[in-house]
């Protein structure tokens, strides 16, 4: 989760809120790419998880980190928690239960993605071992309830504690028991934005199936493969999902905008505080019902800037479209889910080739199809097929826009290798979460043992 931010410039009406979003668009040329992944760190010694403070705890993994890249401290309080790489522009931060996170810098192509994700993780393992720290890629952490997961010193999740469970039966789940990988994908015009998003929402569930990776909770299966993807079901209604009105023949950056105003804000930020202004909606922020409570605090654009990160719809819009559907894995999953939708969305001719795929399945396929991938993933009926026979359509669209992108590495190889292991999975149709049950199986069902299965 990326830094909140301070902006105090005001907001005069809603056109500066669409501005804002539109401020984000850049010529082809320009596009760049971002990942963001979050793994759990464990305590080898025992596999249990690891606290905030202590010698071998995530504010010494933090300082260690920072002393070995140079990335400057991120504090809330007198609290490290994340760094900041001023130069390249990615950043480390902390999930509200450890989850480690790295959002990446904005890179040209997948390759440079894979060499970030290789170098940050050897700085980790560097520090991490250490101290006696692993890091697993899994979309859920395995063994640890709620009760024993440490909570880290953040203070919008103490209000987003509090909250959760008043909108949801899973939120606290999302919180501190899930991890994702994501990638944030730029757009030059509105029309860019609205296939995007289009094909990212109707195809989502087709990468949750590919990346399904968490089917274990509480030390024992849930009957998901995907628990992580099925947690966020019933988390909060009002910020969540497939985002039907993306749809609409007049969608567009208004559009988004009016659903945004009306979702409830976690808070305000002013200075190192937060303000607790759950149940209020944004535009009701905007007419003034916040001016008894926070006397003198008027709607800044920050506070619209940390609002839409507060939004967590399958595909978000920010000044740029996040794709969110996606469990966090091993190190090739994590390089291949931007593979997978740079391919789809940065060459035209596929993602013409892709809106056509897409272009006559209804509102109620698409959440239906959103309701099954968790517990079935490749093998979900879907019309006359499996989302398997889907996802191989799609991998191959994915990849002849990487070709044609033609961005080669040191090898000469294209990005198109980095699908490899997608591709391997369809053959297969077998994803990670069906391996860690059979390891699962084999090892005489000891959930301690699939954190060093997933260590990356």
């Amino acid at each position: 989760m990326a830094r909140d931010t301070s902006d105090d410039r005001p907001i005069e009406s809603r056109d500066d809120l669409v501005a804002w979003i539109a401020a984000g668009e850049k010529p082809a040329e320009r596009w760049r790419l971002g990942t963001e992944h979050e793994k759990f760190p464990f305590r080898r010694a025992d596999g249990a998880p690891v606290a905030y403070e202590g010698a071998a705890g995530i504010r010494a993994l933090l300082e260690g980190l920072g002393a070995r890249t140079g990335w400057e401290p991120i504090f809330d309080g007198e609290a490290i928690i994340g760094l900041a790489d001023d130069v390249g522009g990615g950043a480390i931060s902390l999930e509200p239960g450890g989850q480690f996170e790295l959002s990446g810098a904005p890179v040209a192509d997948v390759h440079a993605t894979r060499v970030e994700l290789d170098r940050h993780l050897a700085d980790v393992a560097a520090i991490g071992d250490a101290l006696g720290l692993g890091f697993a890629g899994l979309g859920t952490s395995p063994k640890w309830t709620i009760a024993e997961t440490p909570v880290m010193p953040k203070s919008r999740y103490r209000i987003m504690m509090n909250y959760m469970p008043k909108v949801g039966s899973r939120g606290l789940d999302m919180m501190f028991r899930t991890s994702t990988v994501q990638v944030n994908l730029d757009f030059a015009t509105e029309a860019d934005m609205v296939a995007e998003l289009r094909v990212g929402l109707a195809l989502q569930p087709i990468a949750t199936a590919l990346f399904a990776a968490s089917p274990f909770l509480d030390g024992k299966p849930t009957g998901f493969l995907s628990t992580r993807s099925a947690i966020w079901l019933d988390t909060d209604r009002d910020r969540t999902g497939m985002l039907p009105r993306a749809f609409a023949p007049d969608f567009g950056y208004a559009s988004y905008v009016e659903w945004a105003l009306d979702v409830p804000m976690y808070f305000v930020k002013r200075g190192p505080t937060y303000h607790d202004v759950t149940g209020t909606t944004f535009r009701q922020f905007m007419a003034g019902a916040l001016k008894e409570r926070l006397p003198g605090v008027v709607p800044e654009m920050g506070d619209w800037t940390n609002h839409l990160g507060t939004l967590f719809p399958e595909v978000r819009l920010k000044r740029y479209v996040e794709m969110r559907g996606a469990d966090a894995g091993p190190r090739a999953l994590i390089a291949a889910l931007p593979a997978f939708w740079v391919g789809l969305l940065y060459d035209s001719e596929a993602r013409d080739a892709a809106a056509r795929l897409i272009a006559d399945w209804t509102a109620g396929e698409r959440q239906a199809l959103r309701d099954a991938v968790p517990a079935t993933a490749l093998a979900t009926p879907f019309r006359d097929r499996t989302v398997r026979e889907v996802a191989r359509e799609v991998l191959a669209i994915s990849r002849d826009g990487l070709k044609r992108r033609a961005r080669l590495d040191a090898a000469g190889r294209d990005e198109t290798v980095h699908l490899d292991v997608l591709d391997d999975i369809v053959a297969s149709g077998v994803t990670v979460a069906e391996r860690l049950l059979a390891d699962f199986a084999a090892n005489g069902g000891d959930a301690g043992k699939i954190l060093a299965a997933a260590e990356m």
